[in-house]
């Protein structure tokens, strides 16, 4: 059977990855359901260097300048991560253009194997207009998962090309300056997302 790692899943993650950087202090309590507290003295995010659905190269320094929502996931998903990339794209309409336009929606493939930027291209396009796909080789998406605690593997390693990948599903809030400021568990409703990022939007 196919698993998405929510509570369980990031435990795992947080004891398998070393901390990439130090998380601000300041960081508001979670306010919204679906909404989880960043974990106090845990490093989440860091430097990343994959490439986007058009073949270019995309660092975690073209995500600075404005707020991002982050997902890790692949293409080949059957059930959950299509339903978080709606709700994010969801969540993007429902704060309108003047808001929404101020946060960036990207996708990481855990499954770069298959996710090949033109994969890549067709499958974000089904979402939303802005949303950015990032994928790259097995050593640099494992970095990236590794920066931000990300728990994936394949579920059935014999199953040929048609294998399934378990994997933490959290949607994560990147603010400005590429630290991250809020983490949404599987479920989060649209609303609730929209709802948070209003909280956070100055």
């Amino acid at each position: 059977m196919h698993r998405n790692l929510s509570a369980p899943g990031l435990a795992l993650a947080l004891f398998l990855a070393p901390a990439a950087y130090a998380q601000p202090t300041d960081r508001p309590p979670a306010a919204v359901p679906g909404e989880t507290a960043l974990p106090q003295g845990v490093a989440l995010g860091g430097a990343f260097s994959l490439t986007d659905q058009a073949g270019r190269a995309a660092t975690d320094r073209d995500l600075r300048g404005r707020w991002a929502l982050l997902y890790f996931g692949y293409t080949f998903c059957p059930d959950v991560c299509p339903t978080e990339l709606q709700t994010m794209a969801a969540a993007l309409d429902a704060l309108g253009p003047e808001l929404g336009e101020r946060v960036r929606p990207v996708f990481v493939s855990i499954d770069p194997e298959r996710d090949t930027p033109e994969r890549l291209a067709d499958y974000v396009a089904l979402f939303h207009p802005r949303l950015i796909g990032l994928t790259g080789s097995a050593a640099h998406v494992a970095q990236a998962a590794r920066a931000y605690r990300v728990y994936y593997a394949r579920a059935r390693p014999g199953d040929g090309d048609g294998y399934l990948m378990d994997h933490s599903s959290f949607i994560y809030l990147l603010d400005p300056d590429g630290a991250v400021r809020g983490l949404f568990r599987p479920g989060t409703t649209a609303e609730d997302l929209a709802a948070a990022l209003r909280r956070r939007l100055p």
